[in-house]
């Protein structure tokens, strides 16, 4: 009976795979973001909390320009209850599919890497939270459709807690 059990929790602990960029190696079309975050884009994106309730929608207007491995991605976020947040990301490519970047409201460097057409990184952001901030953690990834458009997945966590998910479509215009 023991073994049987022990069986069944390897079977159970193989079923929850863990999504990872190295799994995407073989996709097509190869997300090069100095390539696709480079010129004027726009967003349309929505925030849920973590019951998965819509919480925010709001459209975004980017501008990316690099200078070789060096870019800087400014974005401008419309809310629908009319807020307005700025962000300008200085990004770095560090060879072989490897960035980092920095922001104000980024605590410390983000870090992640593109494999095939997807890119996946983590960081660190102070989002404002009633009248004060507080720091979440973000699991980002960057899905590229087609050479203008990219789907954006992110989960947010504190405490290694889901407390919300971001969705977010890119498209070169």
């Amino acid at each position: 009976m023991k073994q049987l059990i022990a069986i069944a929790l390897l079977f159970l602990i193989a079923a929850c795979s863990v999504n990872r960029v190295e799994d995407y190696s073989d996709t097509q079309p190869a997300l090069d973001l100095r390539e696709f975050l480079s010129g004027e884009l726009r967003a349309y994106g929505m925030l849920q909390n973590r019951s998965g309730k819509m919480t925010r929608r709001f459209t975004a207007d980017l501008q990316g320009t690099w200078n070789g491995d060096t870019g800087v991605l400014e974005e401008r976020f419309v809310f629908d209850d009319g807020e307005i947040q700025f962000r300008t990301w200085q990004l770095q490519h560090d060879g072989n599919g490897h960035y980092t970047g920095t922001a104000g409201d980024v605590v410390g460097v983000a870090s992640g890497s593109a494999r095939g057409s997807v890119f996946q990184w983590a960081y660190a952001l102070e989002v404002p939270y009633s009248d004060d901030t507080i720091v979440v953690s973000l699991d980002d990834w960057l899905y590229l459709v087609d050479e203008n458009h990219l789907l954006n997945r992110t989960t947010l966590t504190k405490f290694g807690f889901r407390v919300g998910e971001l969705t977010l479509l890119i498209e070169k215009i």
